[in-house]
Order: C-alpha cells, then structure tokens, then sequence
C-alpha cells in the first residue's frame, strides 16, 4: 500500500513466471542489481500522477496507443524515416537506463551492469530477454553477444497492423541495445536483428558487437541519422585521415566537420539547419563557446545552393579594431602606413557565397554601422577607396552572448540585431544532449588513435561515469579536447582512465561526485548527512538516538520540500529510492 505521508510505493514483482527472471538473477547481490534490486527502484505516486524509475520519470501506456502512433509514423513519413525515428527514441531511453545503472550500482561487477539493461527491458515491459551468449573485455574495448527476444511489444503491434513481413520491426529495442552497451562501454555498439517474429520466426534473434567486430555497420548506423548530413560513418571509417584532406587553411580538419548526434536538442538544431539551408536567409546561430557553431555554419553552407561557391569565416573578436574594417571590406592602396597594395575585404572573397561572422557581439559601433549598410545595400566600399562594389553573400553569424541585453545595454545595435536574427537558431550546451556523449566519445577517440599513430581501447567505467556527469563548461571542444589527452597519456591495447583525463586538481576533486537525476551534485557513495552525523558523532552515541535523529532529518527533509521526493532527496544526499526506502521503514515502525 501507499504511504500515507508521501502517497508512493514501491513496484510489486509480478509471480514467477508472469515476469522473466534473467541470466542474471542468480548472481550475488553484491555484484550487482538483480530483478528485483531493479524493480525496487520504480516507485508510483498516483496522487499526483507520477511514476519514477530510480528518479527518473516513467509513463504507462496501451501498447495498442503506441502501435497506433508507430501505424501513423510510417504512413506519414515512410518506412525508413519512421524506423530512424522510433531507433534513436530506444537509443536514448537506453542511455538513461545504463547511466541509471551506473549511478544506482556504482560499484558492481560490469558483468552485472551489463546484464541489468536486459531485465530492465523486461521489467519496463518491452521484451523479455534470453542471452544466448555473451562476452566482452573493457580493456580490449570489445563486445559481443546473442540474445533471444520473446513476447517483443513492438512485434504486436507491427503484426497487428501490417501482418508478416520481410524485414525485423524491432526498432526501438535494437536502439535500446546500442545506446546502453554504447554507453557503458565507451565504444560503438552495434545490434542487428537477424530473426524476427515480424518475419515469421519463433523468436527474434538479435546479435550485439562493437564497430570493429562488424566492420561494416554504416547500412544499420543511418537510423541514428535525423538528418542524412547527420554522419555516424564517421564512427566506422577507420581508413581515412584524421588530417586534413586538402592544403586549403580555410578548412577545418576532416574529424571536426563530422556532425554527430542523436539527442532530441541536436536533432531540433539539424532540423531547422535542413529548413533554411536552401533560403538566402540570414541565419543567427547562437550558444555557448565550444557548441559547434562554426561547424554548423560550415555545414548550412555544404547542404545549401551556394555549396559549390566560396565559404569564408571570420573571429571578430580575434582581429584587433582597427583592423577589422580591412578585414571585412578591404582597402586600397595607401589606405593607411603599411598598405602598400590593394586587396580584397572577405565579403569580396565570399561573393557568390557565405561569410561566417564568428563573435559577432565584439564588433565596434562604427564596424555595426558600416556592416548594416553592406547587410541592407549589398555594396562594399574599401577602406581608403571611393568605389562601391557590388557583393551578393550570404551573411551567417554567431554569438556566445545574448545580443537582446546586448542592444538594451546600448552595446550593439539595435537595427543590425534585427537584421542578424532573421532566422535564430539555438544550439543545446553539451550538458543538455548527453545522450550524444558515448557518439562523441566513440568518434573522438578514433580520430585521435588514426592522429597520433595509438591503439587506446576506450574508457574504463570509473571515466565514463565522470565524462557522463561532468557538467563541460567547455562544451564539444573541451570533450574533444579531453579525448584527445587521454589518448596520449593512456597505455596502447589499454582503455583510458579518469587519471588520464583531468590534470586540474579541482576538477578532478568535482569529478569524484556524480551527478543525481535533477542534474545536482552528491557523493558517489551517497554519503547523506545522517551518515555524516554517524561518522563524526561522540562515542556512546549511536543506537536509538541516531534512529530518532533519522527519522527527524527525513521528516523534515521532505516537509521542507512540500512532499516532493525528489527534492527532499537531494537535500539528504540521497537518491530517491533510498529515500522511499527509508521513508517505508519509517511507516512500518509507526
């Protein structure tokens, strides 16, 4: 039954039989979570209509509901782009599933953790699991396995509405698979269902490796695409150069105009890309330093109608004021000391095509004033020069900072914002796309391994644990950057370690917390403050004290937090279900 102070409760296991068990519900507890460690960890509030999962926010549905929505998805939108979007939904609910793990079991063997996400598929309803075999070695960065899917949701549904077929319709669970295994491991994980009941077959048959057992992976990667620009070959082609692939200096190395990512914030900014990428709009991009907006910006030019014309970038806030001016609009000769021939600004240089205005926000008001009139008349004049010269560019600009505070201080101009923010688009900060960490990872470490001539494996548990959670002040760049130092300092034919990631003491003292499911810091063995009242209380002191002083901290802790569970968690140091857990003892002693 419900507590009568919080209104929730904890999920019932059903009877033997009527839930799957698993491979591993034999395994000691103290290696890992078992079905009923994982059940445990769902809770009900149905007074205030909410379920969690371990802090996590869960929804019930009709499984005929979702068939419906999986029915009008392909009919709408076809059957490939239909299966691409149901397969990165399972991939990110997989993510979140194996950081839950993660999280809740920090400690546990990996051969459990890894066993956890196939009775969390059971125990969430989708399928019941059978391993048939698995194996993997996290120092070699491989895995592989075969698993049996019985009583598969999807397959109702699909069968119930389009009957057998030719082609497995598992699509969500295969993305289920890949973001989970991909998350813990570090490394590429790819499933493909070789039989499925969809087929005709008995079961469905589904086997699991990383990248490099497969090789080529490219045909089951694109679902993972949102965008056909959106490239997740680059996880795979180990063949080509990390480096530059023409002497042009205006081009960025081939591993950064890789654009990946699969979150739901990333997949937004493809879209709106993908939209006015073939207009002569201008386009705003906005976010934090390290987001990819030059990247973006290069990739608006590459799928737009200008694409075979010239692409010329431009840091405002690296050329100095008083040359910024001869930078965007050229000079003449004799301009000014120093000018002994005339040349081209780079709007001249972009005729026909795209200049990308990096830093926008940095430009004096005199260099607003005069880019305003080149936005509005299409015209450049050189500096020291008396000749209008016509230019047809498209103009893209990107900013770290909000340009509408920026126009309220009186520091940019309020026209030329306007004429900028003809179509804004924002780009997510990497803390809010982590599902795109484990691609990022993947990718990043594969660049840096063909750059630098090493054979690093992938990440131990203990660093992608830390990368998952660290908050990235630094964005892409800092997580590229990252990646880039861990490869060197790593042992070849080993994975890379949380040692070889953070040099900065600070950070790596912040890094020795995790971060809990309302994105707020507390100790990776979830010290509470009870349990620190515990260590440092006098001698003589614990027993039925400590026990009414526990029962005080939660009480208040949830009072203060108005009955919300998930606040007054965290004001312990606790997770959620530890709390409920506490919160029932509590109950049963009256």
């Amino acid at each position: 039954m419900p507590s009568k102070r919080s209104g929730y409760t904890a999920a019932s296991l059903l009877q033997p039989g009527e839930m799957p068990a698993g491979d591993s519900d034999n395994l000691d507890s103290a290696r890992g979570p078992r079905v009923k460690d994982l059940a445990e960890c769902l809770f009900f509030s149905p007074g205030d209509g909410r379920i969690w999962l371990e802090g996590q926010r869960m929804v019930l549905m009709h499984n005929t509901s979702l068939g419906s929505l999986r029915r009008e998805l392909i009919e709408r939108l076809g059957l490939e782009r239909a299966r691409g979007l149901l397969t990165r939904a399972g991939y990110s609910s997989g993510v979140r599933d194996a950081q839950l793990v993660r999280e809740r079991w920090p400690d546990a063997d990996p051969e459990a953790i890894f066993y956890a996400g196939t009775q969390l598929h059971s125990l969430e309803g989708v399928v019941q699991v059978e391993t048939v075999h698995f194996e993997f070695d996290p120092r070699k960065g491989t895995y592989d396995g075969e698993f049996l899917w019985h009583h598969s949701s999807e397959d109702d549904e699909h069968i119930s509405a389009y009957g057998i077929g030719t082609e497995p319709a598992c699509w969500m669970q295969l993305g289920y698979a890949m973001g989970y295994v991909t998350t813990l491991l570090g490394r590429m994980t790819v499933f493909r269902e070789v039989e499925c009941r969809s087929m005709g077959h008995a079961t469905c048959r589904v086997i699991g490796k990383t990248v490099e057992l497969w090789g080529d992976v490219e045909e089951d990667l694109r679902y993972l695409n949102a965008e056909d620009f959106v490239s997740h070959g680059a996880l795979t082609r180990a063949s080509e150069s990390a480096l530059p692939e023409t002497a042009d200096s205006d081009l960025p190395p081939l591993g950064e105009r890789r654009m990946i990512g699969v979150s739901s914030p990333f997949i937004a900014a493809c879209h709106m890309l993908r939209r006015v990428a073939t207009t002569r709009a201008t386009v705003l991009f906005t976010g934090e330093s390290g987001v990819g907006k030059e990247l973006f910006a290069r990739m608006l030019h590459e799928i737009g109608s200008r694409r075979e014309k010239p692409f010329v970038a431009i840091n405002c806030a690296a050329i100095p004021d008083t040359l910024i001016e001869s930078e965007l609009f050229g000079v003449e000769r004799g301009a000014f000391t120093g000018a002994t021939t005339s040349r081209p600004g780079r709007f001249e240089r972009a005729n026909g095509g795209t200049l990308f205005l990096d830093e926008i926000g940095t430009l004096s008001p005199s260099s607003q004033g005069k880019l305003l009139r080149v936005l509005q008349e299409g015209v450049v004049e050189r500096v020291g020069g008396t000749r209008e010269i016509r230019v047809d560019v498209r103009v893209v600009a990107a900013t770290n900072v909000e340009l509408r505070e920026a126009v309220a201080k009186g520091e940019f101009r309020e026209d030329l914002f306007y004429r900028l923010n003809v179509f804004p688009i924002p780009l997510p900060p990497l803390r809010e796309r982590r599902d795109d960490i484990p691609l990022l990872l993947s990718h990043f470490l594969r660049q840096y391994n063909q750059l630098h001539g090493r054979s690093i494996n992938g990440f131990t548990a203990k660093a992608m644990r830390a990368l998952l959670n660290y908050h990235f002040p630094g964005n892409v760049r800092e997580l590229q950057n990252l990646v880039e130092r861990g490869v060197i300092a790593a042992e070849d034919n080993s994975p890379i370690d949380l040692v070889h990631l953070f040099r900065d003491e600070e950070t790596t003292r912040n890094l020795l917390f995790t971060i809990g499911s309302e994105g707020e810091l507390a100790q990776e063995n979830e010290e509470s403050a009870l349990e620190r009242f515990q260590r440092f209380a006098p001698a003589g002191k614990e027993g039925p004290s400590l026990d009414r002083l526990e029962a005080r901290l939660v009480r208040e802790a949830v009072s203060k937090a108005d009955g919300n569970l998930s606040a007054a968690a965290r004001l312990l140091g606790l997770t959620r279900s530890r709390l409920a857990y506490r919160m029932k003892k509590l109950d049963e002693e009256g």
